[in-house]
């Protein structure tokens, strides 16, 4: 075993060194132009991407030449067992990928913390094991797709797709790696065997290789129905490039200006005051109250959701924030080297959340900068070098956008917008309390737009809740018109349903012909994942005739199935399960069912011999 390991790895040492060399050199030519571990998440994908193609090409070339018939039959005639032999093979593509991926990445962080003044926190040193983690995956599901049957084995592109929709980041991420990894290597395990193409016989083996058989059929279901939604959007008759959409959906909502919004949301409102208000929204300005940070910043994340640094312009230094430190660490720009630490306050005491630049603050100087950590909005003062804390919201919210209004400013939470006096915001020694604090009428994984309008008498304002009309997660769509009088009373005015634009059928097009796969998928998303407000969704019940729909395509299915497993080389049991299988599972199940399993060899009959007279 030992030999053949070192044989194998003498084998491609040279093109290990080789890779290893550019892999270095590229990632000291990016670090001079950028600080990578500040790089947002496609960017991480885009390097991620080249390192599973690194491991599909490594495992593609060297399975492929062991793969020839008389290669492989010199390889498994050996004194060893055919997993020592497939534990040498595979210890050798491991180590080149440790040398090739990993290894580049530990020289380059090392660099980067001991040569720079860049911050390198915990969440960077888990990027070699990440890296290392994905070229393993897309070594293993390469040397699958050599090894099994060519009819099913690209299923294993299943898994990699996987890392690349995973919803979990930081640690957590490893563990959803490590748990694709683990399945891959089993998968290569089953196939590794002396009749390479062989339908895997065991339960174990069938079922690790039945499930992403069943995904990847599911995968290319809804790519198919993405292709029929193509040809609906070249036909021209597809809501969303419509030339007039529908009147009164969410496509004709969203296209309004926020006037416009705001006077569709008051045309039905039953309040007396409803048509002074309407002639005021005609002559005042429509505030859109948007969202600064797309989303919530994990602890220890490997990319950055959003920038954590700023540049102090004047003193020419650029502060990072750090998530071991909770704190900014400071590089200076003219020489790279580190310039101190800022915290809260003049004991630079550490933020309670993760610090990002982002909101508006009315009135700050030149060179000043709005932070937002978890629910306080911070000021940078460039003059004294210091971190105020200025406005507070509730416990438990996390602040995500400011808008000034007038001389007010509007703070918007994952649950609530306030209202703040805005005029002596930056005299106050405390941070001040909200005049008026509005409950956001829905969830905020629905809502795309709050717009708001200042009134001789108080505020209106409107909340549009339409984000994922299209499919079966979000709301149904509608828009809610508050009045918020001057001492903070909070008065409906009027709810506006939208109709969806989207048949129901195609809303819940990638559950009806599967729900236990589309379960699976929705859980394996978003395992480990950190919870966010973003992914909170008011979503209703499936309606009657999709389920009636479902339940008539699993009897399609589970009858499919049993024509289909009596027509192979299977026992009576395991034609039962299979069918039940299908019947559960669905039609990917059937075609799992189609693509695993052998035909059953028919007996040839004996030619007739001729009578003799």
């Amino acid at each position: 075993m030992r030999d053949l390991f070192k044989a194998e790895w003498l084998r491609y040492r040279l093109w290990v060194l080789l890779y290893a060399t550019a892999h270095l050199l590229a990632l000291a030519f990016f670090m001079r132009l950028v600080d990578m571990g500040q790089q947002p998440i496609h960017v991480f994908r885009i390097i991620g991407a080249c390192y599973v193609l690194t491991g599909i090409l490594l495992g593609l070339h060297q399975y492929g030449t062991w793969r020839r018939p008389n290669q492989w039959l010199n390889l498994l005639h050996r004194p060893l067992a055919p997993r020592r032999i497939a534990a040498a093979l595979i210890g050798a593509g491991l180590a080149a990928i440790a040398c090739a991926v990993v290894l580049p990445v530990l020289i380059a962080l090392a660099w980067q913390a001991r040569g720079t003044g860049h911050v390198v926190d915990l969440r960077h040193l888990i990027v070699p094991a990440a890296a290392g983690l994905v070229g393993c995956a897309g070594y293993f599901a390469g040397a699958y797709g050599v090894l099994a049957d060519r009819r099913y084995s690209s299923c294993a592109l299943v898994f990699l797709f996987w890392l690349f929709v995973a919803q979990a980041s930081g640690p957590p991420l490893l563990a959803v790696q490590g748990l694709a990894c683990v399945w891959l290597l089993a998968l290569l395990l089953v196939a590794f065997r002396p009749d390479l193409g062989a339908a895997p016989r065991s339960l174990p083996a069938i079922v690790l290789t039945a499930v992403p058989v069943q995904i990847a059929a599911y995968l290319l279901l809804n790519l198919l129905g993405f292709m029929g939604e193509l040809a609906w959007i070249m036909q021209g008759t597809h809501p969303v490039n419509m030339a007039t959409p529908p009147h009164g959906g969410f496509v004709e909502t969203e296209r309004m200006t926020g006037r416009e919004r705001m006077l569709a949301g008051l045309q039905d409102a039953g309040n007396g005051q409803a048509p002074i208000w309407r002639e005021q929204v005609s002559l005042s300005d429509v505030h859109e109250i948007e969202r600064q940070l797309p989303d919530v910043t994990p602890w220890q994340e490997m990319s950055n959701t959003v920038p954590t640094a700023f540049d102090d312009v004047d003193m020419r230094i650029r502060w990072t924030f750090s998530h071991d430190r909770m704190r900014f660490e400071g590089m200076r720009l003219t020489d790279g080297r580190r310039a101190g630490e800022l915290g809260v306050g003049a004991g630079n005491a550490a933020f309670p959340a993760i610090a990002t630049p982002a909101g508006i603050l009315p009135g700050i100087g030149k060179g000043d900068v709005a932070l937002i950590a978890g629910q306080t909005l911070y000021q940078y003062v460039a003059n004294v070098g210091r971190i105020v804390p200025r406005l507070v919201v509730g416990k438990g919210e996390r602040l995500l956008g400011t808008q000034p209004v007038g001389g007010s400013l509007v703070i918007l939470s994952d649950r609530a917008l306030y209202v703040f006096d805005g005029r002596h915001l930056l005299d106050a020694p405390v941070p001040p309390a909200a005049r008026q604090r509005v409950t956001i009428p829905g969830l905020p994984g629905d809502q795309t737009r709050a717009e708001m309008v200042e009134l001789v008498d108080g505020y209106l304002v409107s909340f549009t809740f339409s984000r994922r009309p299209f499919d079966m997660l979000g709301a149904p769509p509608y828009q809610t018109v508050l009045w918020v009088d001057d001492q903070g009373d909070v008065v409906p005015v009027a709810t506006r349903a939208l109709d969806p634009d989207f048949p129901v059928f195609y809303r819940y097009r990638i559950w009806w012909f599967s729900p236990v796969l589309y379960t699976l998928r929705d859980r394996a998303t978003g395992l480990f994942a950190t919870p966010s407000p973003y992914r909170e969704y008011a979503t209703p019940p499936v309606p009657a005739s999709m389920r009636w729909l479902a339940a008539v395509l699993s009897l399609f299915a589970a009858s499919i199935g049993a024509w289909v497993a009596w027509r192979r080389s299977l026992s009576l049991g395991s034609r039962l399960a299979w069918t039940a299988t299908c019947a559960l599972v669905g039609l990917p199940a059937v075609a799992s069912l189609a693509l695993i399993v052998p035909r059953a060899e028919r007996a040839v009959r004996p030619l007739a011999t001729p009578a003799t007279v």
